[in-house]
């Protein structure tokens, strides 16, 4: 604890002197992240995290942890593993290039800050809904304190999880405390040869049925459109629905390291995007029809997130994306720029959301 309060008091001296003198500071823990956001180029001088690190307290049979922000996400991961625990709505590392925790550079202060949940984000929830509170310092070197270690903590206005997706510009996150679960007991991946229509027509209706699902991802599988479902929960329900959903089961030892590569964007279709082509995330309602794209997309959260590859050069088909996602109630972003940087990658904000962002940052 020692170690990490004098960490947080450097790091605290460093942002009053940047703002005594107006210095601009970007926040950066393993930079993982660092292709997500509106900037091609990060702006400011660095201030690394990664000496936050540390689990401060860890209650097994309360499902809490407490860690600093910068923390390996990996090695938390390990520490609940030993446990049979882990973090249900799996948060992707993005750097990893092999299996190995090694290659991993997330930490936990950046997989709050970016907000970026998994294959699981539809039935298990997001970030958000599993930081309990955190410990942060705002643009003024205050260091502040928000929630605390139980579900029932919030009076007010719930600052530990308006944390989650601020990507560093509301202050600098130093801990986190979060809620874990066990590790469930069942897991079976089912495989449906179905094309994009029916598979959203199937993945809608279990949806509405007392199924354990847990992750979907539809895709172009090599000229053959293929659904996956990923069931967890009791081993009673996962049998029970493997019987009653069909399909063929897979062997579960090679579809958890897919569901990683899913999680990390390793996929083939993922790594088959040349480099002239954009990626474009669009975050639509889970019932959302079938959207004209350039080309088959990749879906996953049954439904409610689709990728889709554009050429750099084409703006009509990134315009129509943009179009069509609003036109269903959702958005679309600019996730990777491809080999051209880019800027105002996010769906821009309504007036009244600009405005109330506006204020937050100024009260931080």
């Amino acid at each position: 604890m020692q170690a990490m309060d004098t960490a947080t008091n450097t790091l605290t001296d460093r942002i009053r002197a940047a703002a005594a003198d107006g210095t601009a500071l970007h926040l950066r823990g393993g930079g993982s992240k660092d292709f997500y956001g509106n900037t091609a180029t990060p702006q400011g001088e660095l201030l690394d995290t990664r000496c936050l690190n540390g689990i401060l307290s860890y209650e097994p049979s309360e499902l809490v942890v407490t860690v600093g922000a910068g923390t390996p996400l990996a090695e938390l991961e390990a520490v609940l593993a030993e446990q049979g625990q882990c973090l249900a709505f799996e948060p992707p590392h993005f750097a990893w290039s092999t299996p190995s925790s090694a290659c991993s550079t997330a930490t936990v202060g950046g997989m709050v800050a970016a907000g970026l949940s998994g294959p699981s984000r539809a039935s298990a929830g997001a970030v958000r809904e599993y930081v309990l509170g955190l410990h942060m310092v705002n643009g003024l070197g205050e260091q502040l304190r928000f929630g605390g270690q139980v579900m029932k903590n919030v009076a007010g206005y719930d600052v530990s999880r308006m944390m989650v997706g601020s990507m560093g510009t509301l202050g600098l996150i130093t801990q986190v405390s979060l809620k874990v679960l066990p590790v469930a007991p069942a897991e079976a991946t089912l495989v449906f040869a179905l094309d994009q229509a029916t598979a959203l027509e199937c993945l809608h209706r279990w949806g509405g049925q007392p199924l354990p699902l847990n992750a979907s991802c539809w895709v172009d599988d090599g000229g053959v459109p293929t659904l996956y479902v990923r069931l967890r929960g009791a081993v009673a329900a996962v049998e029970s629905a493997c019987r009653q959903m069909g399909g063929e089961r897979l062997d579960l030892a090679a579809t958890q390291a897919d569901w990683q590569a899913c999680r990390d964007q390793q996929l083939p279709w993922f790594q088959a995007r040349p480099p002239q082509q954009q990626l474009w995330r669009l975050s639509v309602p889970q019932t959302a029809p079938v959207l004209d794209g350039p080309a088959a997309p990749l879906v996953e959260w049954h439904g409610g997130q689709r990728w889709y590859m554009v050429d750099a050069q084409d703006t009509s088909s990134a315009t129509r994306l943009r179009q069509q996602a609003a036109a269903v109630g959702g958005s679309a972003a600019l996730w990777h720029a491809g080999a051209a940087p880019a800027s105002g990658r996010l769906e821009p904000l309504s007036a009244p959301l600009a405005s109330i962002h506006r204020a937050l940052k100024r009260e931080f």
